[in-house]
This record gives structure tokens, sequence and C-alpha cells, in this order.
């Protein structure tokens, strides 16, 4: 480990998010929060990061590690304990002013705060939670804020960090616990569940205080009862005069009185051996924000590294669905393994990244979220693995040829989503529109439907638009034919970069030279 003293501002920025990259956090924020008279930002739950947004806005994140320093030493991780690497770390402050001056700038729309074990997990989570509270309290930033909770810190530091965020994530890491104790050994499956199942049950016991909130309101509201700020006034006072966090939820029980002070363990010191300690904000101060703010709003999501293990997308994605059925998870991310450290136990250096498989396991997230399938349906022990030059949902399509055609005009919305090209707005919009008419394929088109391949397994008015094939064969091919040369780009590609804050990567194309003379004559 390469430890470097007195880096700049700059020099840790340039490393510290360099190092985040491995991180993926492409997500749409899903926390409405709009700016209030004080404060600066806000939070739309369409924002995604590196992507665009419904208006038009380009959104993002900056994207940093708190430090790349780490007591662990996961074989697959560019940040482990036993590479050779320049370590820095930013302290909460550096953080803060980061974050401030690029928002200022209309660089970012929010923040995504990854790290490193350092000295603790404990001491780890106490510099998050600093950083996060200095952030909402000190700068006064109302905009969206995604941070990465550390598995072994503390209950109570995990809840107060969950107050601050709008969405936190524990990386599962590996698909399965067989694959974690072979490249991660310090880690174990159940120190990862434990964070996941105490931010579940704290968004559950949330949204319970919410709707109770709600009911208690209209009960005042109809009973002619005094209003203050949207809330009854009996109901304003309940509330400032205790606030107690359920054991039952997974978080540390703490009642609050309304001197703001905390009892019965109060804010403590986290030991980080002889590294010394930082003491967290004062409790009058934490709980200001932690009383009037909602817990971890936008849920929470995971991440697993695909290609570094031997796992079949059979085993992912029942791994997936599981996350979604247990832990009430908004996302679950795939990383496609890079080969970045030289080990007998990885994939060699100069391997390709899965990116097709990575690129599969979306789209077939995006159908057990979305479109009602279930993990079985598209993959089984014996087919194990995605069709190489098809999305799952045509490769689904292709296997159960026994439900199509679907006749657009009679068909209900549950078989109507499950044909290839047919989205979940595209499916609204026709069940609305044939209410009041017949629709024909001209009329598809106009609702966002991809004839291309939704052609072949539709009618309207009990005629297909052009004379198809019922068959498997057939069908593969004429489906594969318009995709072959995307799918071979994306398998053929051999590395990706996340976007840059200090370059575009050369992704704006050189004028030509008929641009040239246009814009010499005026005409561009």
């Amino acid at each position: 480990m390469l430890i470097q003293e007195n880096l700049t501002l700059q020099q840790k920025l340039e490393i510290l998010s360099d190092a985040a990259k491995y991180d993926v956090a492409c997500t749409s924020s899903g926390a409405d929060r709009r700016g209030k008279k004080g404060t600066t930002g806000s939070a739309v739950s369409c924002g995604i990061c590196h992507s665009f947004a419904a208006d038009g806005r380009c959104i993002s994140l900056l994207k940093i590690l708190l430090t790349n320093e780490c007591i662990y030493d996961c074989r697959y991780c560019v940040n482990r304990i036993s590479n050779d690497t320049v370590r820095t770390s930013f302290t909460p402050e550096e953080i803060c002013t980061l974050t401030m001056e690029f928002y200022r700038r209309n660089y970012i729309e929010g923040l995504f705060l990854s790290s490193g074990i350092l000295h603790t997990p404990n001491y780890t989570m106490e510099q998050i939670y600093q950083s996060l509270f200095l952030l909402r309290e000190k700068y006064r930033f109302w905009g969206y804020i995604h941070v990465k909770a550390i598995p072994g810190a503390d209950p109570e530091l995990i809840a107060r960090v969950g107050h601050l965020a709008d969405r936190m994530s524990i990386n599962l890491e590996l698909p399965t616990g067989d694959g974690l104790k072979k490249l991660a050994p310090a880690k174990t499956r159940e120190r990862i569940l434990t964070p996941m199942r105490q931010i579940q049950k704290g968004i559950r016991q949330d949204q319970y205080m919410v709707e109770e909130r709600k009911r208690e309101k209209k009960i005042y509201l109809g009973s002619g009862a005094s209003v203050s700020g949207g809330r009854s006034h009996t109901a304003a006072q309940s509330d400032a005069s205790s606030v107690k966090i359920s054991s039952k939820a997974g978080l540390a029980e703490t009642k609050i009185s309304a001197a703001g002070t905390a009892s019965p363990s109060g804010i403590r010191k986290y030991d980080s051996g002889n590294t010394g300690t930082a003491s967290l904000p004062s409790a009058r101060g934490a709980l200001h924000y932690e009383q009037k703010s909602r817990f971890v709003p936008a849920g929470q999501s995971t991440q697993m590294i695909i290609g570094a293990t031997p796992e079949t997308d059979h085993q992912i994605l029942q791994v997936t669905e599981a996350l979604y059925q247990k832990f009430d998870l908004k996302r679950v991310f795939f990383s496609a393994y890079t080969a970045v450290n030289d080990d007998s136990e990885l994939p060699a250096l100069g391997t390709k990244p899965p990116l097709l498989r990575e690129h599969r396991l979306y789209q077939a997230d995006w159908l057990l979220r979305f479109y009602g399938f279930e993990a079985s349906e598209l993959l089984t022990e014996e087919r194990p693995y995605f069709h190489q030059e098809l999305d799952p949902k045509c490769d689904w399509a292709i296997r159960h040829l026994e439900n199509f055609p679907v006749e657009i005009n009679r068909a209900d919305y549950t078989q109507i989503l499950r044909v290839p090209g047919i989205g979940v707005k595209s499916a609204r919009r026709i069940v609305q529109a044939r209410r009041s008419a017949k629709l024909d394929f001209p009329d598809l088109k106009k609702f966002g439907v991809v004839l291309k391949r939704a052609a072949y397994f539709i009618t309207c008015n009990g005629k297909m638009m052009n004379p198809t094939k019922i068959e498997e064969e057939y069908l593969t091919h004429m489906l594969t034919a318009d995709s072959r040369n995307q799918t071979r780009q994306l398998a053929d590609q051999s590395e990706f970069r996340q976007l840059s804050l200090f370059d575009d990567f050369a992704l704006t194309p050189q004028p030509s030279a008929a641009d040239n003379m246009k814009s010499l004559t005026g005409q561009m």
C-alpha cells in the first residue's frame, strides 16, 4: 500500500473518482423533494445518473469514494490492501466543498458516496455520517444523495445515515455465498444481509408512520381541529414531545426528548484502534434533521459482480428474484467483472468484461420488475444461460409459441405485456384506446410498439401484418437478423469508462469539411 500525504484536492478527486467507477449507480433517484427557501438543490424522481430526464436535462452524480484505503483483501477489488497503489482519503469538509462547488456550477445534481473500509467499519460509517450531516445541516444541501452502507457498522450509525440519505445500498458483492467465501473470506453473507434487513424494516416503519400521520390529519381536519403547516396542532405536539425508533425494526432503540437529548446510549464515539476517534455532531443538531426527514425515501439497492465466479445466469437471476421478494429492493445492479488483479482464482488480465451477459441480465431484471415474469420462466437448470442474439423476452416468446399470436383487440393487459416489442406504456395505451375503436398496425406504431418484433406475435382484427410461419427456427432467424450487428459490437467491446468531470473522452465528433465551410459562410 502506497500512502500519499499532502495531496491537493484536485489530485484526491482524480484518484477517488476513478476508484469509484466500479460502483454502478445508474438509477433514477426515486425521491421527489422540491427545494426549500434557505436550502440548495432538490431531488426529482426522474433524475438518472449520467443519463437524461424526461424534460431533456442531463442528470449526473458526483461519484466518489470517501477513501480507497481498505483493511480487506478481496481478490476482485482494485482497492484491496495487498495492491500497491496510491491511497488517499477525503475529509467530510472536502466532500461538502466538492459537492457544493460542483452543484453551483451545474455539473451535478447529487452525490454518490461509497468507500473502502478505513480502520474499522464503524469509523468509516461515522465519517460518512459526518459528511452527510454537514451537507444537510451546515450547507443546507437539499439534493439527491446515494450512499453505501458499510456491513459490520453499528446499527445506530446506519439508522442515522438513513435519515440523511435518499437511497442506501449494500453491495452483495458476489451472487452466492460460496463465491464470497472463495474471493472475499473476510466478508460473510450474513454480515451483508443484516444491515440490508435493518434498512428494509426501517423503510417499512417509516412508510407506516407516514400513513398514520395522513390518517391523523384527516381525522383532525374532519373534527375541525386547528392545523398549522399542514399538520394538526395536537399531532405536532405529540411528535415534538417524543420520537421512538423501534428496535423491532432493526434499529437501535432510542427515545428522543423535546430537550434534544438522547437516551439511553446518546451519541457514542466508535473505537478505531490506535487512530483516534472522530465524534459525531451534537445530539441536538443531529435530531433536528432526523425529526423532519424520511428514512431512505428512495429505497435501497445492491450490486453483484458478474463473471468473477462461475455462477450461471439462472443462479444469478434466482438470487435477484429472492432479493426483490425478501428485501423489497428498488434495484439490483450487475457489474461485469473487469480483470484488474493478477490472481489465479480470477479471469486472467486482459480478459474482456462480459458486457453482453450483463446487458441480458439487466433486460431480464426489467422483466421481473415490470412485466410479471418469474425467474423460472426465463431460465431453467437445463437451459441456464441467456441466448446470445435474442433478448430474454423474445427468447421466452419463441419457446412458448402456444401463447401466440395474440389478438390485440381482445387480449387482456397481461397477455399484451408479454408480446416482444410492446412495453408497459404501449400496453396501457392499447387497452385504453381499443375501448373506443378497433386498432390496426398503424395505430400500434403510433403507440410506440416496435413492430419489427411484435409483428410476428400479434394479430389485428384476426390478421397478421405479414405472412409469418409460427415456427421456432423461422422466428429465431428473422428476429436475430437485425440485431446481430448490435450484439456483436457489444460483445466485442474491449473496454469501458465512466464519464469524467475533466474531459469528454473525445465523444464530440470532429467537424466535417462541409461543416467547416458552412460555419465560414454563415450557413451553420
